[in-house]
């Protein structure tokens, strides 16, 4: 996280690690400065990875760069049994609209209202490999799979093959499908590491250690990456064609590079071009899904095998039943409140009824509504032309304005107006009344009751200082990749 702060409760239930907040020996840097950080830092790569060619150099003689890589896809060798693995996950995605692996957003009770929602593929929230291995409470409670999750990923960071290796044997014992390897975080907690996207700087390197893990893993390995660390070095293809030859059953792309994050839209073209290489393994497309028609065309024009979606699944988790069944549900203010008092009772069943459960449960509780409350209907009829012009996922749900310009915020009923706001006090006093209503009804008249009252003077404070309304966990929300 920016602030320097480490993650509190991670998904731990009531058994598990509560982690208390603590600052980094020296000065916090400032926003500017980590915003530089996290594109330009990054440890050493050690143990597995190698001295390799910098993608991008302008010296880089290109024959010989792809005579290398040709040199070293043929020394790969993969056992017959990891060609069934890879096959058998391959067609288990196909066609599936995943859950990615969320920061923050991704713990047990909201995997499981997502299935319960129509998600058949859920993926953890990334967990560092050396940690785990350590016996870190909060790193391992991200292995537990819930019953529901019938096909579950289990996403790691590393860079070496001993730690993968042995990562992968703790999912497996724990019931995950399959492992993902984070090759396309971009965030300074990963770079500095020398993980995540900073590995897509060594193409080669990073081959040896995915060929590494996969031919000795139980478990089949995905990896996710970016298009690349920066629009000028762009090395999408290159990558995935040496990750399938090394054994990856299926590659992730994100259609962003690292020094992008998520400023620009994801770019779909760059995902077309390597999902029709016959070279590369089977891809799975991301970024900017958030209705099932965006889904459903960009996994047709694509080719890809299958679609992950995020930030969509934040805003709007019925999105799976919705693309399940091919139509829209445009549920009322109503209906939300009955859905997320699901995800609330999930949170009590996981964390606690009680003092200590709702602290735990306070970490996320609020945060989800700074999600929630970007929620706009967005038929296909009317938006199917102007999403090909632009990602619905971008555009832009000031509280103050709720319509976008479309009629007038007078035309809102209470409930549904305190529903769109983007204040986080406002978050803060819709979680309380959610956590504490004993049915929807009272959940209804209460949340009417806070919007008369309290309401509209959230909103002028958004208005006033767009700040306010500003999450500060929203990259932490989107997936890590």
């Amino acid at each position: 996280m920016l602030s320097g702060y480490r993650r509190q409760a991670l998904g731990c239930g009531r058994n598990e690690a509560w982690v208390t907040p603590h600052r980094r020996s020296g000065p916090t840097p400032s926003r500017s400065q980590f915003r530089h950080i996290h594109i330009t830092s990054h440890l050493s790569v050690s143990e597995t990875l190698v001295s390799d060619l910098e993608v991008g150099t302008e010296n880089n003689d290109m024959a010989s760069v792809l005579e290398g890589d040709q040199e070293l896809m043929a020394s790969f060798s993969l056992s017959e049994s990891v060609h069934i693995r890879n096959k058998t996950l391959i067609d288990e995605l196909r066609g599936e609209l995943i859950l990615a692996p969320l920061t923050r957003g991704n713990h047990a009770p909201f995997r499981k209202w997502c299935v319960e929602l129509g998600c058949k593929v859920t993926m953890s929230e990334m967990a560092f490999a050396k940690p785990l291995l350590k016996g870190d409470r909060v790193e391992r409670a991200r292995l537990l799979k819930g019953e529901s999750e019938h096909c579950y990923g289990f996403q790691i960071a590393t860079k070496t093959i001993s730690e993968g290796l042995e990562a992968a044997r703790l999912a497996r014992e724990n019931g995950a499908r399959w492992i993902d390897l984070n090759c396309g975080c971009p965030i300074y907690e990963a770079t500095r590491r020398g993980l995540g996207a900073v590995l897509l700087r060594k193409p080669r390197s990073l081959a040896k250690l995915v060929h590494g893990i996969a031919k000795d893993s139980e478990l089949p390995l995905t990896v996710k990456v970016r298009l690349g660390e920066s629009e000028k070095k762009i090395n999408v293809e290159r990558v995935v064609k040496l990750l399938s030859a090394a054994g990856a059953a299926s590659v992730i792309v994100h259609g962003r590079t690292m020094e992008q994050r998520y400023r620009k839209p994801a770019d779909w073209q760059a995902i077309s071009r390597v999902s029709n290489s016959s070279e590369c393994a089977p891809v799975i497309g991301n970024g900017d899904i958030l209705t099932q028609f965006e889904a459903s065309r960009r996994m047709k024009e694509s080719g890809c095998l299958a679609v992950l979606v995020g930030r969509g699944a934040l805003i709007k988790p019925w999105i799976f039943k919705e693309y399940r069944e091919d139509k829209e549900l445009n549920p009322s203010s109503e209906e939300r409140v009955s859905m997320y008092r699901r995800l609330y009772s999930l949170m009590k069943e996981h964390f606690g009824d009680d003092d200590i459960g709702r602290r735990k449960a306070w970490y996320f509780a609020p945060w989800h509504h700074s999600f929630f409350h970007r929620y706009r209907a967005f038929p296909e009829s009317v938006y199917q032309e102007r999403s090909l012009q632009h990602p619905l996922i971008m555009t832009r749900t000031d509280s103050f304005d709720p319509l976008m310009g479309e009629g007038s915020v007078h035309d809102l009923t209470p409930v549904e107006r305190l529903l769109r706001n983007a204040n986080e006090n406002a978050h803060d006093a819709i979680a309380n009344v959610l956590w504490e209503a004993a049915s929807d009804a009272e959940a209804m008249q209460k949340l009417e009751v806070l919007q008369l009252e309290k309401g509209y003077v959230w909103e002028q404070e958004v208005k006033a200082s767009p700040e306010r309304g500003r999450s500060s966990g929203r990259d932490d929300g989107d997936e890590r990749g």
